[in-house]
């Protein structure tokens, strides 16, 4: 569990470190405050009587909170221990929907607006008692409603807007959906982190007899939005890229979007080659899917899906159904988001797991050091491919 290296101690803590677990992130942030109480036992040791280093070295640095709700479904925060002078740092899954409450005897699943509300409780709760807080949200609230299209609202800038106003001194997230959305708060620290390492490496450890050259292996980017997200992909393993565009129906809006009327390939031929679909999340599947059953009769052999988000809103059996005709070979995805239990025992799946990256993100941030080597994961790609042979 000791990290590769230790970070440098001339910088001192920015104040004491304190993690909050949102509701539904407990199992996330157990794992990284576990890979911080380890790091830290020995990482202050000459430093354990400086008091710039008070409360360094703790048995945790998890901070005990409560959001309870009234019969009405009405709620509040109570934070049960001292912040004060606290570099705090709130971890929220806005889209775990097996948290649940009561309201009028009835049982309801927390929305993402109920989660992202919670937070809002929580920074309240606290105060302006912390020297600074940090928002951890993996997959971004709000992230699809970006841009405005027609007469509609612009939920994404808005709530960041709000948590800058609350306070929030720093945004971390993960892939996006459109990162350009930070520049709705210019002033502050929007972190956008692309797990390509943690996909890639998951990728390579998991797939036997994967071939990472031009004339083996693809990268297929589903749609336009995606492209980005697959360049970098591409170009860190050497390979080709290809993509598909999405031919709309524009007379209809069905759900809040004009409905997809066909996939259209562009690209080298993907015959007899290993395909990598890459993109930020998969909501119900179905547009993956259907490019994945594109590739098939263009010729494709095995289909990776590596997409940072599984909602996988529609239920699993259409991904069930699938896998059983061959249409691909494995889903991976993070644990950015709640992830069933039905969904972790399937033959087809591989959760990545963001706390140990999420962990070097806190303690390196805790020292008010730069996080440029945490985002720049090009020496570490190049590293595990060497390490499994395919790179020479």
């Amino acid at each position: 569990m000791a990290r590769l290296t230790a970070l440098p101690l001339d910088n001192i803590p920015y104040g004491p470190l304190g993690i909050i677990a949102m509701p539904g992130c407990e199992a996330l942030a157990a794992k990284i405050d576990k890979y911080l109480v380890e790091w830290r036992k020995n990482q202050a040791s000459e430093h354990k009587d400086n008091i710039c280093f008070y409360g360094y070295t703790r048995d945790t640095y998890l901070i005990d909170v409560n959001v309870p709700r009234f019969g009405s479904g009405e709620g509040k925060a109570v934070i049960n221990e001292s912040i004060r002078g606290y570099d705090l740092y709130i971890v929220t899954d806005c889209f775990n929907y097996s948290v649940t409450y009561k309201m009028y005897g009835m049982t309801v699943p927390k929305s993402p607006d109920d989660h992202y509300s919670d937070v809002k409780r929580i920074i309240s709760a606290v105060s302006s008692k912390a020297k600074r807080i940090s928002v951890i949200m993996p997959m971004l609230y709000e992230g699809r409603q970006h841009k405005r299209a027609s007469r509609e609202s612009l939920d994404c800038a808005m709530a960041l807007q709000e948590l800058v106003g609350l306070g929030v001194e720093n945004i971390i997230t993960f892939d996006a959906h459109d990162q350009r959305v930070q520049n709705s708060i210019p002033h502050k620290s929007f972190e956008n982190v692309m797990p390509t390492y943690q996909m890639i490496k998951a990728l390579v450890s998991t797939v036997d007899n994967l071939t990472v050259d031009k004339d083996h292996l693809m990268i297929i980017s589903p749609d336009e939005g995606a492209l980005f997200r697959c360049i970098y992909f591409a170009t860190q393993l050497g390979v080709n890229l290809g993509m598909f565009y999405k031919r709309r129906d524009y007379t209809q809006v069905i759900n809040g979007r004009n409905p997809i009327v066909e996939h259209q390939y562009l690209g080298d031929s993907v015959c007899g080659k290993d395909i990598i679909i890459v993109d930020d999340m998969i909501s119900s599947g179905e547009s993956m899917l259907e490019v994945a059953r594109k590739l098939k009769e263009l010729g494709a052999n095995n289909i990776f899906v590596c997409t940072t988000f599984g909602l996988f809103a529609n239920g699993l059996d259409v991904f069930d159904k699938a896998y059983e005709e061959g249409v691909f070979a494995r889903v991976f995805t993070t644990n950015g988001v709640y992830q069933t239990p039905e969904l972790l025992s399937r033959e087809w799946y591989t959760s990545v797991d963001l706390s140990k990256y999420i962990a070097y993100f806190l303690d390196t941030l805790n020292h008010d050091l730069s996080v440029a080597t945490l985002l720049d994961a090009s020496k570490k790609i190049d590293a595990i491919l060497r390490e499994k042979g395919l790179k020479a």
